[in-house]
């Protein structure tokens, strides 16, 4: 529930609804400030003064004090950016930030932890992993928070929050700043019970906790940044206007680009709140290549203006020392991180009319297991012994133009026990099929293309990651009778000679596909919607 303003100390005043799709802020690459900082730094072998001093200026909570942490040295670390126009103390931001923002003013936004992000970090030293949570899922909230028991995920926050705020203010708790610190960490506790219900029971070691202002802060100190997108897009409601391909971006841009979902002047390209999802990870992506390639982390000013951004507007667990992670982690800048979004199943509504995202829980949970390991006490049938048709995750490339093929093979290969965990598309119309499988992969990938009807050639591919496998639809793509039928104006297959074999789409490259999720690796400019 989005607390609005700065008097929510009065116990008669509203709380607003949180509002639905419309004014939200992008709370992205901020979200990993901290723990950016920290792994760039020991990277670069330059700042472990910085880091110290980086360490004890932070605000820290308790909030996960008691909780069982992760085995074999692996870390896991739950960042939340917040939807709020407030600094960590709860106070207004100055004027002129807010004249930047063009995201509204203390009055906007709320407690809602609008980004989600799970990074794992392996114990082994082997490739990270940064799994964003759609904002909008619909799921159980442990604790039913505020009398509240079932919402978006995004919301468990602001409940909770609402929740302990209302009763400080019962009891009279008089110092504003410890009720806000009391307050947050409520809603902290009850977003990390949440995410960790719905990943499976997934342990969280760790959390960064980022309000809207860090992100334009640290774009502030490090503009120009250059992003990439695939296409000419524009949108007045968050200033987005870029053109295809590299670009530099100030400080402004940069909220524009991270906000942007939605363009009406280029309605084919059909923006969703999934594509801002994308965009935040982009924007780490090239923040942290460019801080690396540039030596941004080797210029003592620049680090101490970092550094004061985290102090003012970044929270973290008490417990996560950063010298130890920075050490454990200083290979994620070189590219060693993958950003995943976990699938969803379709758009709808809730009981009270709020647009919603809903899962299938069980494909979730299947699906996190396979990227980070199954959770003490997770049931093997999520694990290993599962059999060949879900033993590897499955992602679906939609080169043609027959709109929806991609969903009505996801719903057909679902029905016949295959893991899907993402659909795109992509604009090179391919004559001809292909399954492409990555190491360990090879039966999953000959069961599926058997129940696809035994004529789709199966490859593999060094680039996918293990277990891992890739349907890439061309024009010759039927289901078989029964599964969903042809869709209407579907083209007739070719008479030609077959196409060569395809290469897997440049818009989803194979070496992005981890478990088969629509994802992308670190260690250059990436390009996105």
């Amino acid at each position: 529930m989005a607390m609005r303003g700065t008097g929510w100390d009065d116990p008669t005043r509203q709380i607003a609804p949180a509002r639905t799709r419309r004014r939200n802020s992008a709370l992205v690459g901020k979200t990993a400030l901290a723990v950016v900082a920290a792994v760039v730094l020991v990277a670069t072998g330059y700042g472990w003064t910085m880091l110290h001093g980086l360490a004890t200026g932070l605000r820290t909570s308790d909030a996960l004090d008691g909780e069982a942490g992760s085995l074999g040295g692996d870390t896991n670390i739950l960042i939340m950016g917040l939807d709020s126009r407030l600094d960590e103390n709860g106070n207004p931001l100055p004027q002129d930030i807010y004249d930047a923002l063009h995201a509204g003013d203390q009055q906007d936004g709320g407690y809602n932890a609008n980004v989600l992000m799970l990074l794992h970090v392996p114990g082994d030293g082997s490739k990270a992993t940064s799994i964003s949570i759609p904002r909008d899922d619909y799921v159980d909230l442990p604790g039913c928070p505020d009398g509240i028991c079932k919402g978006k995920i995004k919301q468990a926050y602001g409940y909770a929050f609402d929740a302990k705020a209302k009763q400080l203010v019962a009891q009279g708790a008089t110092d504003k700043t410890q009720r806000e610190q009391q307050a947050r960490d409520a809603g902290r506790k009850a977003e990390i019970d949440t995410v960790r219900q719905f990943l499976g029971g997934v342990p969280v070691d760790h959390f960064v906790e980022v309000t809207l202002v860090a992100f334009f802060q640290i774009a502030q100190v490090v503009q120009p940044v250059t992003v990439c997108v695939n296409e000419d897009t524009q949108d007045s409601y968050s200033g987005a206007n870029f053109h295809k391909g590299q670009q530099q971006v100030n400080a402004e841009q940069a909220v524009a680009f991270v906000r942007q979902r939605r363009d009406y002047v280029h309605p084919q390209l059909n923006f969703t709140d999934l594509d801002r999802a994308r965009r935040q990870q982009a924007f780490i992506i090239s923040l942290a290549y460019q801080l690396k390639q540039g030596g941004a982390f080797t210029n003592p000013a620049q680090l101490q203006r970092i550094s004061d951004v985290a102090k003012q507007n970044t929270a973290l667990d008490s417990h996560l020392d950063l010298l130890t992670f920075a050490k454990q982690a200083s290979n994620l800048t070189g590219g060693n991180v993958t950003f995943v979004t976990l699938p969803i199943d379709h758009f709808g509504k809730n009981p009270g009319g709020e647009d919603v995202n809903f899962v299938d829980l069980p494909q979730i949970r299947a699906t996190v297991a396979q990227l980070i390991g199954a959770p003490p006490g997770a049931s093997p049938s999520a694990t290993s012994t599962a059999p060949a048709a879900s033993a590897a995750t499955v992602s679906i490339v939609n080169t043609t133009s027959r709109s929806g093929l991609g969903a009505q093979a996801q719903q057909f290969l679902t029905g016949q026990g295959f893991t899907v965990a993402t659909v795109g598309s992509d604009t090179r119309h391919l004559a001809a099929s292909t399954i492409f499988y990555g190491s360990g992969a090879a039966d999953a990938a000959k069961s599926l293309a058997s129940a696809l009807g035994g004529k789709i050639t199966v490859t593999r591919s060094t680039e996918l990651a293990t277990g891992h496998v890739q349907l890439v639809i061309g024009a010759d793509f039927r289901l078989p009778s029964g599964g969903g039928g042809e869709p209407q104006g579907a083209a007739k297959p070719p008479t030609s000679t077959p196409s060569p074999t395809p290469t897997p789409p440049a818009s989803a490259p194979a070496s992005d596909q981890a478990a088969g999720l629509d994802a992308i690796s670190g260690g250059g400019i990436p390009c996105v919607k």
